[in-house]
């Protein structure tokens, strides 16, 4: 029986984690203690078992410890542990902190990496090219910029394929995209930012069922509308958790019948506390809340 390929979900928390910097809140408080309250940003490992080649979609500020997870074959219990990994190329969603950040390591302050494929949409590649210190890298030969087209399947390997589709979100320095992951046996889509689900034509429902995904991991960054005190919400559109579900609980009314997983929880965000309650508020509604480590079968 070949090898499986597998989702590994390497981070879960909005770009700053949890704790997050300058923060006395009781959750970073918390996590500053307790390493088992730490949160990592949301990030997604690509493994195929039988190469061993593996992918990182977001390089986010977490980057040594999320690669290092990636690469390690004690993680994703599916995959054939005699096949060394290796790191095949980089997703990224958009030019947000927590998504293109951790880039820097592949500099040569840190790993001098060579011609890693880091695949990006157009705008994205301009903003890499024309910033430092991110067009270094481009000089250097630390990456290789392989520009994408929203709708226009990438191959990244034999069993393995991934589809850019265009969401609305805030653009200061480039436009962004969800993936639809394509493995030999399902489909998963990784929409870890969005301004709302509404703005999409069709919405949610569309997506899901137009792109026929068994799995979806969902932007839910905040639980309460006043979660962040005296900043302007509406300069950080994301959706509610709870306008996550009922988008979901749209899409299944239509007929969808997939797995919705909860994910980019900013560290304002109660889900991030006591599992057994955010599993039963996940439960009410249709949906589960994202834990890191957790892998999907594709």
């Amino acid at each position: 029986m070949p090898a499986d390929v597998d989702a590994l979900l390497l981070g879960r928390a909005q770009d700053g984690g949890v704790p997050q910097a300058g923060c006395r809140c009781p959750r970073c408080t918390a996590a500053w203690i307790d390493p088992a309250r730490v949160a990592r940003p949301a990030c997604l490992g690509l493994v195929d078992g039988a190469t061993g080649e593996s992918w990182l979609v977001d390089a986010t500020p977490a980057f040594p410890s999320q690669l290092r997870d990636l690469l390690s074959d004690t993680v994703g219990t599916h995959v054939d542990v005699a096949v060394p990994r290796l790191l095949a190329g980089i997703l990224l969603t958009h030019a947000h902190i927590g998504h293109y950040a951790g880039l820097v390591h592949l500099g040569r302050e840190a790993m001098g990496a060579r011609a890693v494929p880091v695949f990006v949409s157009a705008s994205m590649a301009a903003f890499l090219t024309a910033n430092a210190p991110w067009r270094q890298l481009v000089e250097l030969g630390n990456i290789d910029l392989c520009v994408f087209a929203a709708g226009e399947p990438l191959t990244l390997s034999e069993r393995l394929s991934v589809m850019p589709v265009a969401v609305p979100h805030r653009a200061e320095w480039s436009d962004a995209h969800a993936f639809v992951v394509h493995g030999p046996t399902r489909r998963l889509l990784w929409c870890p930012d969005i301004d709302r689900y509404d703005d999409l034509d069709g919405g949610l429902r569309r997506l899901l069922l137009d792109h026929r995904i068994d799995v979806a991991c969902l932007d839910a960054t905040f639980l309460d509308a006043g979660e962040l005190g005296g900043r302007d919400m509406r300069n950080v559109p994301h959706p509610l958790a709870g306008d996550t579900a009922v988008a979901v609980g749209a899409a299944r009314a239509a007929g969808w019948g997939g797995e919705a997983w909860l994910i980019h929880f900013n560290h304002t965000n109660a889900l991030l506390d006591d599992a057994g309650a955010a599993e039963a508020w996940g439960r009410e509604r249709g949906v589960e809340i994202g834990m890191e480590g957790w892998q999907w079968r594709i």
